[in-house]
């Protein structure tokens, strides 16, 4: 099946550019775009879509405001930050309103790529820049809490974008081992979801 995608930005050079690079793979389809935050709430609704790729900053409406409508609405998208601000306002704001990822606009394309196939998966994909500002928000750095052996491996493989079905058949455990795993982790790590954890992980010096 294909991955169903919506590309937002605001400028129009940059949607095509981005519209165009997903289209050229052979399992994403681009179904449509949009300018601006509360027209990509409306092609959401309209189009379906599995992964809406979204700048944050555009005139008309900002994209973090258009997340927390999504996530309002119940739309079942997931929703990839592709932007080119990295502070922490904006970084912990689009986390926090309900972005499954977060990614640089000067990343690759591969790495594009490669965040699409997460996202639609439900996967966490934070840049490391972005991971490390999100950290200090959600966790003391100085603390590093103790997981055990097999938590830490389960963690690990969350950031590597692995499903939990992925992470099951990796370590020969069931699906619902690995749930139980990751919630130990996120109550260790004080934190609620898989982004979080590895931002807070890679600040604590759980993953390097």
């Amino acid at each position: 099946m294909s991955v169903r995608i919506l590309v937002v930005d605001d400028h129009p050079v940059v949607r095509d550019g981005v519209a165009a690079t997903l289209s050229a793979v052979d399992d994403f389809e681009v179904v449509g775009q949009a300018a601006s935050g509360p027209e990509a709430v409306e092609r959401t609704v309209a189009l379906d879509p599995d992964v809406v790729v979204l700048d944050l900053r555009m005139p008309g409406g900002g994209g973090v405001d258009a997340v927390r409508e999504m996530r309002r609405r119940g739309l079942r998208a997931s929703v990839l930050v592709l932007t080119t601000y990295d502070t922490d306002s904006d970084t912990v704001a689009a986390i926090e309103a309900g972005a499954t990822g977060y990614l640089l606009k000067d990343a690759p394309t591969a790495t594009l790529v490669s965040a699409v196939r997460s996202t639609a998966a439900g996967e966490t994909v934070l840049s490391p820049t972005v991971a490390t500002r999100l950290a200090s928000h959600v966790r003391d750095p100085g603390r590093r809490p103790a997981l055990s052996a097999r938590e830490r491996e389960v963690l690990v493989l969350v950031a590597r974008g692995m499903t939990n079905k992925q992470i099951a058949r990796e370590l020969f455990v069931s699906e619902a081992t690995v749930k139980t795993h990751l919630g130990h982790v996120f109550d260790k790590l004080g934190v609620t979801d898989r982004a979080a954890a590895v931002a807070t992980a890679y600040e604590t010096g759980i993953l390097g």
